[in-house]
């Protein structure tokens, strides 16, 4: 068998505006499968340090091997926990960060695992963790919520226009039996959009796989606290803290869910003189990435440098 290749996002603009130097600290808060990290160890170099984090201990590993094979010499960390700790993190080793990179995308070779839980397109155990060591699956979320907490959080996570009617359909689908496969929750969703479904632009599971995804591995939490750490970071720097005085921060996302909170709060910071913009906008994919790698499609880059 061959190892599945996860190809990173907008690696190129990563690399442009995060400027990576020999000696530097870096920080990848989603190491996934170490795409974005190995480019940025071949950088650091001998005297430099990188710190890798992921919920996903699989990935984790191909990560660190990834780096590893990579003969850079770089010091390596990695930690296995959320990226909502970062600043915790750093300080317990003793460092300071000149670069922080987040790809708040799940790796690709997630979705195409079957047994992950987190493809419409096959068959498995209805999981979605990227811990698969702690904390609830998709299927115990689905056993146990409410209709209208189900409801609720479709329509939250998934800005699914349906989401009363699928969490109707569910509700009802698992008194009959549980429903303990992506297959099964496929089935229910699209008998909730009835003869939607034949027209419909994406296949209609999507919303709601995404926003049970998001509310199995508090998604949405980690950002915030993410956000939150940065935030005191910029704040402390005279005084010590995690983030070097001219640390560059970069965050990828791929839906309004994600690139709102980081907009605002990139905004706020730059509003306090804390940081400017590295980029004007969001950066995007060139259409020759859009075609080769049809993931970053929807990937949205921004980057800050603390002034």
């Amino acid at each position: 068998m061959t190892t599945p290749v996860h190809i990173p996002v907008l690696l190129d603009e990563c690399m442009t505006l995060l400027a990576p130097a020999p000696g530097q600290v870096a920080v990848d808060c989603t190491a996934g499968r170490g795409g974005h990290a190995e480019a940025l160890a071949r950088t650091l170099g001998p005297t430099g340090t990188l710190v890798l984090l992921d919920l996903d201990e699989g990935n984790l590993r191909a990560a660190r091997q990834r780096v590893e094979a990579a003969a850079t010499g770089v010091t390596l960390h990695t930690v296995h926990g959320s990226f909502g700790l970062v600043h915790r993190t750093i300080e317990d080793l003793g460092l300071r960060a000149d670069l922080v990179l987040a790809d708040l995308g799940f790796a690709s070779t997630q979705m195409d695992d079957a047994t992950r839980g987190m493809s419409f397109s096959q068959d498995g155990p209805l999981d979605m963790r990227f811990d698969t060591t702690s904390g609830r699956s998709a299927a115990e979320v689905v056993a146990t919520a409410s209709e209208a907490e189900l409801a609720d959080l479709i329509h939250t996570f998934g800005e699914e226009p349906l989401a009363r009617r699928i969490a109707q359909k569910v509700v009802r689908a698992r008194e009959e039996q549980p429903i303990e496969t992506t297959g099964q929750l496929t089935r229910i969703v699209r008998e909730a959009y009835g003869r939607r479904a034949a027209t419909s632009r994406m296949e209609p599971a999507t919303r709601t796989f995404m926003a049970l995804r998001i509310a199995v591995n508090d998604e949405l939490v980690a950002l915030d606290a993410l956000l939150a750490a940065i935030t005191h970071g910029a704040e402390a720097t005279a005084s010590g803290g995690w983030l070097r005085s001219d640390a560059r921060i970069g965050i990828i996302s791929f839906h309004s869910l994600e690139d709102r909170p980081v907009k605002k709060a990139f905004a706020d910071l730059q509003r306090r003189s804390l940081v400017s913009h590295l980029a004007k906008g969001p950066v995007r994919a060139t259409a020759e990435e859009e075609r080769a790698n049809r993931r970053s499609r929807s990937a949205k880059l921004r980057v800050v440098e603390l002034t």
